[in-house]
């Protein structure tokens, strides 16, 4: 485990439980630019949305979230470098990460990078059919029109996010008007 895994696990522990009670729902976390000071401060992104799946995460949303993990990671210090934090909203086109966001998008777009080969490819970007603790089946569309269905395992999934498309647009639309 590198220190940068390991002081998320940190963040992430020292966090959860604050988010959650404030009525979010942790997305993601990362930790990018050199945590050793060199060549910049690094960034501390905490992604989080709220717990109600009707409900839009907004700037203030984001504001309330970071003054309360400010406080609570100026006390434990899990970092030990200076850094920025940065809290947002997963958007429109989110990071699929939890089984639980996979089975929340079925039937939407999502392009999914497994870490090890599936049927001699990495990369697949289709429908999402299904997802369990043990797989997340997708519908790909070839370059020559055949439809192949793909059971990736769910522990080789590197990054996973949903694709940009007019029928997520306009859900998300249907949702904000509600």
């Amino acid at each position: 485990m590198t220190e940068a895994n390991h002081q998320l696990g940190e963040v992430e522990r020292l966090i959860a439980s604050s988010v959650e009670a404030m009525g979010f729902r942790l997305v993601q976390l990362s930790l990018t630019g050199n945590p050793d000071g060199g060549g910049g401060q690094p960034t501390l992104q905490v992604m989080a949305e709220p717990l109600g799946d009707d409900d839009e995460m907004n700037v203030d949303m984001c504001a309330q979230l970071s003054r309360a993990i400010s406080a609570i990671l100026d006390v434990e210090d899990p970092i030990s470098s200076a850094y920025f934090l940065e809290v947002s909203s997963p958007g429109v086109d989110r990071p699929l990460v939890s089984v639980e966001d996979f089975q929340r998008y079925i039937g939407y777009q999502a392009r999914v990078e497994a870490a090890t080969p599936v049927n001699d490819r990495r990369r697949f970007v289709g429908r999402l059919l299904r997802a369990d603790d043990e797989h997340v089946n997708i519908s790909v569309t070839d370059s020559d029109e055949s439809v192949k269905d793909f059971a990736i395992p769910f522990v080789s999934i590197a990054r996973a996010k949903l694709v940009l498309t007019d029928d997520l647009i306009r859900q998300t639309l249907k949702k904000r008007k509600k």
